[in-house]
């Protein structure tokens, strides 16, 4: 496997979140956007990640500023995905292997699905290859185009034909690229478009026309793949990374009552026999030991509940530690 570096897209203002805190900088079941994006990330093992920022960049450095190893570029102006990519070069000069890129308001995408996109892309020996998922209503998302079976281009909504506007596969808006010559083609790339902005998609078109391999990754659930532009689309993000924690928790034989409303952070830990009542609240940097009871309408965050304790209706515990068979 040739070395696998990141690129994640997160430069974007989010207009339609009516919020002075940048995009990325939202919170999902407990984490930043861009956090869940850098975890999942990382089970690659990266030789490098680089983040490009734009709106509020100074917000966005100094939140991360706890993960190790990430590389920093301004894209400003923002003039579409293509450029922001170009942003990249000058920290990838010189690299070889394979660039991923991801954008940072695309939380739930999983590790299965990004490690499935690289190895497709380094078996196949492609220029590019493309994220897509089936959806029922693709309104709002690129279109791909295919010829013969293969992908020939993708098309954006604001510039597709009525024909092309039917079509039900769409772009993920996430990529594998061999790393060999993409700056070039990058540069290739006009803003011949309703915005006016250069679209990273016209590279699949670019690469076919040098002959070149260009590939598809099809998610199974297109949840995977929805980004977050709207605070609904946020709540709706969220709710089902919660679902994915609650899943999980219950397959490690705790106890969850009543799933729907138990919210569980993506970082607390619960021991087995554990069980949780409808209504709690376990919010991030919270460790909950085996065999407790967690009583309804209870909150607690940053703190750790040792083994075999009952917490009662209604409390709120924070940055506190409990022993072992307590009961509060």
């Amino acid at each position: 496997m040739p070395d696998v570096h990141l690129a994640i897209l997160a430069a974007g203002k989010g207009t339609r979140m009516k919020s002075a805190r940048p995009k990325v900088l939202h919170l999902a079941a407990g984490l930043p956007l861009i956090d869940h994006v850098i975890r999942t990330a990382r089970t690659l093992d990266p030789a490098s990640i680089t983040l490009v920022i734009g709106h509020q960049a100074d917000a966005v450095r100094q939140a991360l500023s706890g993960h190790e190893g990430l590389d920093f570029v301004v894209q400003e102006p923002q003039l579409g995905t293509a450029h922001a990519l170009l942003m990249t070069e000058a920290r990838l000069a010189g690299r070889s292997g394979t660039l991923v890129l991801l954008s940072g308001d695309v939380p739930a995408l999983s590790p299965q699905s990004l490690r499935n996109l690289v190895d497709t892309h380094c078996r196949s020996n492609a220029a590019a290859t493309v994220v897509t998922a089936m959806v029922a209503e693709p309104r709002g998302y690129g279109r791909i185009v295919r010829d013969g079976g293969k992908i020939a281009r993708i098309v954006e909504e604001k510039d597709a034909s009525p024909d092309e506007r039917a079509i039900t596969e769409i772009n993920a808006g996430i990529y594998a690229f061999a790393l060999d010559g993409l700056f070039d083609r990058v540069r290739r790339i006009a803003a011949e478009n309703a915005q006016r902005e250069y679209y990273l998609p016209d590279l699949v078109a670019i690469c076919r026309k040098e002959g070149r391999e260009v590939e598809t990754v099809t998610v199974p659930d297109p949840a995977e793949i929805e980004g977050i532009n709207s605070q609904a689309e946020l709540a709706t993000a969220a709710a089902r990374l919660r679902a994915r924690k609650n899943a999980e928790l219950m397959a490690s034989g705790v106890t969850l009552v009543d799933p729907n409303t138990t919210y569980v952070d993506l970082d607390v830990q619960v021991g087995p026999d554990t069980v949780l009542h409808p209504g709690v609240s376990l919010q991030a940097g919270t460790v909950v030991g085996a065999g407790c009871e967690v009583h309804s309408g209870s909150r607690i965050a940053k703190s750790t509940i040792g083994d075999g304790s009952v917490v009662l209706d209604h409390c709120v515990i924070t940055d506190s530690t409990l022993g072992a068979g307590v009961s509060v």
